[in-house]
C-alpha cells in the first residue's frame, strides 16, 4: 500500500499545476515532507494526511491509499472518513492497516481529520443500531452524560454504548434489554462520540 500511495501521490503532483507551497498550505506538511511522501522515503503515512491530500487533489482517499483502482468518487462535495473494522487497545487503531474502507458524508465539516467511521458488531444496540451498520465518530476523550460513545474496556475491542456518568463511575447502557447495564470505575477509556449512524455501505 505504501508503494502505491507514493507512486500515485507523485503522479498527482507531477500532473497538476499546484506548487508544493500550495499543497503545504492545505495539508499542513512541509515541502520536504510532501516530497518524501511522493518518493516513498516516508512510509506509514497517517490516514488524516492521506484524506487531506486526496481532498486537495479531488481524488478518492481509498484510491490514493492503494485500497482500490477507482480514482474518483461518484459524487462531488462529499467528505470522506476512514472506516475501521475493529478498535482495540494497545496499538494505533487509526493506523492504515486497520482501515477497511471509506464512507462519505454529505455535510461539510471543518475538521474532518477528527472523525472516523466504525462498523457496529453485535446486537447490543438493537433496535437502533444493527450488526454491520456504520457510525460516524468524533475522536474525543470525554463525553456528556447520556450521549452515545465509543469506549475501550480492559484492552478489549471497543464497545458502542449510551454513557451515563456518576460521581465515581460511568454506566454503559445497551439499547437491547437483554444486556444489563455495566458500571466501570477503572480500566476504560472513552475515545469518541457517535455523531451519526447509517445502514452499512462499506465502499460507496
Amino acid at each position: 500500500m505504501d508503494e502505491l500511495f507514493s507512486k500515485r501521490l507523485s503522479e498527482l503532483i507531477n500532473n497538476s499545476n499546484y506548487t508544493l507551497d500550495k499543497i503545504e498550505e492545505y495539508v499542513g506538511k512541509t515541502n520536504a515532507t510532501i516530497s518524501r511522501y511522493a518518493s516513498g522515503e516516508i512510509t506509514g503515512v497517517k490516514r488524516s494526511t492521506i484524506v487531506k491530500l486526496a481532498n486537495f487533489f479531488k481524488v478518492s482517499p481509498a484510491w490514493l491509499a492503494g485500497f482500490t483502482d477507482k480514482k474518483y468518487d461518484d459524487s462531488d462535495n462529499k467528505q470522506v472518513f476512514p472506516l475501521l473494522g475493529t478498535v482495540k487497545a494497545g496499538y494505533n487503531y487509526l493506523a492504515s492497516e486497520n482501515i477497511i474502507g471509506y464512507v462519505h458524508l454529505d455535510k461539510n465539516i471543518s475538521n474532518p481529520e477528527e472523525y472516523f467511521a466504525l462498523k457496529v458488531a453485535g446486537d447490543s444496540m438493537q433496535p437502533v443500531l444493527y450488526n454491520d451498520d456504520i457510525v460516524i465518530v468524533h475522536s474525543q476523550n470525554d463525553i456528556e452524560s447520556g450521549q452515545i460513545g465509543i469506549v475501550l474496556i480492559d484492552g478489549d475491542e471497543a464497545t458502542i454504548k449510551k454513557i451515563i456518568k456518576h460521581n465515581d463511575c460511568i454506566e454503559l447502557i445497551a439499547f437491547n434489554s437483554y444486556y444489563p447495564p455495566r458500571k466501570l470505575n477503572k480500566d476504560f477509556k472513552i475515545i469518541g462520540k457517535v455523531t451519526e449512524a447509517r445502514i452499512s455501505k462499506i465502499f460507496e
